[in-house]
């Protein structure tokens, strides 16, 4: 066996992975690399995974003093002292994760305890870190000693390039992306999420897991490969794995019944016997076939769930607040949904809002049928919720992502505005969600407000309507936050609401578009290319009931 092999029990490792043929990477070009490590280039030959690892972790830019293999001989013994490695207590910053045996021998499996304990002794600053226990294990089998081991830990921990994120080592960096992952879910795997808020009444709690999928359960033949990757390409990787992990997830378990009482531990279950339904080159082929947002994007999202759980002081770890705890059956009433409706349009939402209670700020029942009336209720509050009730008793409505307020920006012109975060979705006769597009057909528009469309419309609102479609990625940047919260210039936000004195629009997905009328008397929709070809509601309909819902900060009233 080669130098590498002091901690692995050849017993337990793939046999694939025993390959001891020669083979050297000479490529240091990022797109080369990125190539190999998806087709699993250094995958089947053991020793060369090592020197890979040993490469990629010793270009990781660091902090001018990381600790290294010497300073772990300088301190191990007089940390562990003349405990059995086996019985050593784990750092409370790993919250009782897994410590993953993986393939390691009994001396390996002894050794992660003590390597993760010096850890803790060099980083006093980490206070929430549960995958450290798994990396720990996967690295100590392609190293040489346990100094190397902790050595190449260290680095991937004291990253200092800000673009390169790696490791979570907050609650507070740790739960924004749980609540990025539950965002994802809710773009990316829209059928699983049906299933997740179906049998769960903690959605949140569930993807909270995401990382322990990963990094806990995984078999040591897939965690290897996705490790692979993760060290060529970064943070982005780990979402794309679990997102295809809850695909399939999804796919060979729906219509079954649950194995257990808790959706958690089927999907724990299911990730640990992954072998026997999808192979590691299945996986990350599904990964990488997800078209996901941009780095950048990604990180945007991740900043915006940070600033919601700082502002609301949960930086530490708690209670999470849940869907059912949200929608409080007793102090919510509704003429429109029931409190399971609701519930369910909770799950919808992005995760940094779910953390609010409803709260009802305008109803044509009290506050007439008035378009002005309906703006100066809803403005000053950011987003909101719209409900429509039909005389035809159908239901529909829009998340809303922006302010009513930024409308005025316009004057007395129609004015778009709003962000990727909006949608609108149907309740009744049948549920359904339609993902965001931007605003493009002129007709309703200029269906009820024709003079003022001809006479008053800004360039922006014509360019828009132009049916042109989305600007490209490039030139839109993030089409899921509101520019003005990340300093971005204007032409980076994309426009999803218009709103004048004459009419609301709203764009939704599928080609669906919904306009209401200055009276909130009558409505209509667009419904080209809809989902199933089944319209949000009627075409034309009359409005029974119409409420507009805020979000409550429970944490600070």
């Amino acid at each position: 066996m080669d130098e590498y092999s002091r901690f692995v029990d050849w017993d337990k490792m793939d046999v694939s992975a025993q390959s001891q043929d020669t083979k050297e990477l000479s490529c240091t070009e990022f797109q080369e690399l990125k190539q190999l490590a998806r087709q699993g280039y250094w995958a089947k030959n053991h020793c060369l995974r090592a020197k890979v690892y040993h490469k990629l972790i010793s270009s990781i830019p660091c902090r001018t003093v990381t600790p290294d293999a010497n300073v772990y001989r300088d301190i191990v013994v007089k940390i562990v002292g003349k405990r059995s490695s086996s019985s050593l207590p784990l750092p409370e910053f790993v919250d009782n994760s897994l410590v993953p045996t993986y393939c390691l021998n009994a001396e390996g499996v002894g050794a992660v305890r003590k390597i993760i304990l010096c850890i803790a002794n060099q980083f006093p600053d980490i206070s929430f870190c549960p995958a450290l226990p798994a990396v720990t294990a996967l690295l100590l089998h392609y190293s040489k000693d346990e100094a190397e081991c902790f050595e190449q830990v260290c680095r991937i921990l004291a990253c200092n390039d800000p673009s390169k994120r790696l490791i979570d080592q907050t609650f507070l960096a740790f739960e924004s992306s749980c609540m990025t992952f539950g965002d994802l879910v809710n773009k990316y795997c829209q059928a699983a999420h049906k299933l997740m808020v179906a049998v769960s009444e903690d959605v949140l709690e569930v993807y909270s897991d995401w990382q322990r999928w990963l990094f806990g359960e995984l078999p040591m033949a897939y965690v290897a490969r996705v490790f692979d990757v993760f060290l060529v390409e970064g943070y982005k990787v780990l979402y794309r794995v679990a997102l295809a992990l809850l695909k399939f997830f999804h796919k060979v378990r729906a219509g079954q019944p649950m194995e257990s009482d808790s959706i958690q531990q089927d999907i724990r279950a299911f990730v640990r016997d992954i072998a026997k339904s999808v192979s590691p080159e299945r996986l990350l082929e599904k990964a990488f076939a997800i078209r996901l947002f941009s780095r950048k994007e990604i990180q945007l999202l991740q900043m915006a769930n940070e600033k919601a759980l700082q502002q609301k002081g949960i930086t530490v770890k708690q209670k999470r607040q849940n869907v059912h705890l949200a929608v409080h059956a007793e102090n919510f009433k509704s003429e429109i949904v029931s409190v399971k409706e609701m519930r369910d349009i909770w799950s919808w939402i992005p995760e940094r809002f779910a953390l609010c209670q409803p709260l009802l700020l305008f109803t044509t029942l009290e506050h007439g049928c008035s378009l002005s009336r309906f703006y100066s209720h809803s403005e000053g509050h950011e987003p909101t919720l719209l409900l429509i009730k039909t005389t035809a008793k159908e239901v529909c409505g829009a998340y809303l992502s922006t302010d009513w307020s930024e409308r005025r920006r316009g004057g007395n012109k129609l004015s778009f505005f709003g962000t990727g975060e909006c949608f609108v979705f149907r309740l009744q006769p049948e549920v359904e969600r339609y993902e965001w597009v931007i605003i493009k057909h002129p007709e309703l528009a200029t269906a009820g407000a024709e003079t003022e469309n001809q006479n008053h419309s800004s360039p922006g609102a014509s360019t828009l309507c132009s049916g042109s479609g989305p600007p490209e990625p490039s030139e839109r940047l993030s089409p899921f936050l509101s520019a003005r919260h990340f300093n971005l210039p204007s032409k980076t936000a994309s426009m999803f609401m218009a709103g004048s004195s004459e009419c609301v629009i709203v764009g939704g997905g599928d080609g669906q578009a919904l306009y209401l009328d200055a009276d909130l008397n009558h409505g209509r929709t667009s419904h080209c290319n809809t989902f199933n070809n089944q319209p949000l509601c009627s075409e034309n309909f009359q409005i029974s009931v119409l409420e507009v819902w805020g979000f409550r900060d429970t944490m600070n009233g």
